[in-house]
């Protein structure tokens, strides 16, 4: 017979042999999700210096114009259908996860499409090379925002493998595109050769999973998580949309060729941004998962994540900062002299944007839609303000010291607002539990 105390013991031995396996476990998660982003980084920061070597400033500064529009749309696909998959289905049944990623594909799927049609029309009433462009993005668009889905369907699963394989293709496929794009010579053919690619990883994505975007019950889903969803739109939006207010603000303040400057200086600390984004892909799953398993774990665990970047981008623009100028041409072209003045400020924006990360994870995992959200209407007005106060004051260079100050300000917004959620959810639990 077993007494208490060996009862005891033995569940005790048994709870420290799963540690090790549980934090394998996070640490393979999020060795795939920086992996698959080094893939995708690699990839932008390529296609990145292709086309600023190859179309000069002014043409890079219209396909940078181009690139941020997408966020935008990226950003409203992202909050009515993967966000919402992500904080819900990361860690359920595979039955679960195969209905959910299915009707969430499909949201993105019809987002793209409509949006797409929108600015189709748009470019073809432009007209010139701007409006091409924008033309080309439209037709593009499904095709872009059907890869992005599977993506984080992949990741809410617990198969970053996947979401890693997928973007590969969708690199390999990118290279005969821009070899193309290249004898075309303009920024339409490029944004052509990178919607080409995504559709061909857009497309084995669905053999990859088995599973088949359901566009027409994009409706339930917008229905069911409509108390996510909208505040993540909106959230998300926020993020691109004031990416795309500053770089138009910029263009308008200082010319087209400044957008290509900051973009050149954004290419710059690619390495690090693609750990950034690497992390961000599982950073809400894990968060979740925390929550689920160790509630008292999840401040620390934020503050580790957010912390660990903010220093990882620190060291990495300190790096950048004894780099030869003759390698710099190299890599950057005539764009190298004016975005190496931008290395240290745009330095402390990543930093400050990694330290927020953490708390932006753990206030998406307690589901705490109405903090983030003005977390992050916050944090865009102020970058928004500090971009295009700083570009009437001092240009380029201003413009990113404006960016690095805003940034700072919202992390700190965003540790405020996740230490009062956690304090609510802790006080939350002791009611239920006392609750008979």
């Amino acid at each position: 017979m077993t007494t208490g105390k060996e009862q005891t013991s033995t569940e005790a031995a048994g709870a420290d042999r799963a540690r090790p396996t549980a934090r394998r476990a996070v640490a393979g998660r999020l060795s795939w999700g920086l992996a698959d982003q080094a893939v995708c980084s690699i990839t932008n920061f390529a296609v990145g210096i292709y086309v600023a070597r190859s179309l000069g400033l002014s043409a890079f500064g219209a396909f940078t114009l181009t690139w941020v529009t997408y966020g935008v749309v990226l950003g409203v696909s992202r909050g009515l259908a993967t966000d919402p998959l992500m904080v819900r289905f990361s860690g359920m049944s595979e039955a679960s996860w195969r209905t959910a990623a299915a009707r969430a594909t499909g949201t993105a799927l019809g987002v793209g499409t409509a949006v797409g049609a929108v600015s189709l029309a748009v470019g073809l009433a432009l007209g010139g090379s701007v409006g091409h462009a924008f033309a080309c993005l439209g037709v593009v668009l499904p095709a872009l925002l059907l890869q992005d889905a599977w993506r984080f369907s992949f990741f809410a699963a617990g198969t970053g493998r996947k979401a890693c394989v997928n973007d590969v293709l969708g690199a390999l496929a990118l290279v005969p595109a821009m070899v193309l794009a290249a004898r075309a010579g303009n920024v339409a053919a490029y944004v052509l050769a990178w919607g080409t690619a995504a559709a061909v990883a857009a497309a084995y994505g669905c053999l990859q999973s088995g599973i088949r975007p359901r566009a027409t019950e994009a409706r339930a889903w917008l229905r069911a998580h409509r108390d996510l969803g909208y505040r993540y739109l909106v959230e998300n939006v926020g993020v691109s949309g004031a990416a795309q207010l500053r770089a138009y603000g910029l263009g308008a303040i200082v010319g087209v060729g400044a957008v290509g400057v900051v973009r050149g200086a954004e290419l710059l600390l690619g390495p690090f941004l693609a750990v950034l984004m690497g992390l961000s892909l599982v950073t809400v799953a894990e968060a979740a998962r925390v929550l689920r398993q160790a509630p008292h774990r999840l401040g620390t665990f934020c503050l580790l994540l957010g912390g660990g970047q903010a220093v990882g981008a620190l060291l990495w623009g300190a790096a950048l900062l004894p780099v030869p100028d003759r390698f710099g041409e190299f890599v950057l072209g005539d764009v190298w002299h004016a975005a190496a003045e931008l290395i240290v400020p745009a330095t402390l924006g990543v930093a400050g944007a990694g330290l927020g990360v953490g708390a932006a994870a753990g206030l998406r995992a307690l589901g705490a839609a109405r903090r983030s959200l003005r977390c992050q209407l916050f944090a865009s007005v102020c970058y928004v303000g500090g971009g295009l106060g700083g570009a009437a004051v001092a240009g380029t260079v201003g413009s990113a010291w404006g960016v690095a100050a805003a940034t700072l300000s919202g992390s700190a917004v965003w540790w405020l607002h996740l230490r009062s959620a956690l304090r609510e959810h802790h006080h939350n639990t002791i009611r239920e539990v006392r609750t008979p």
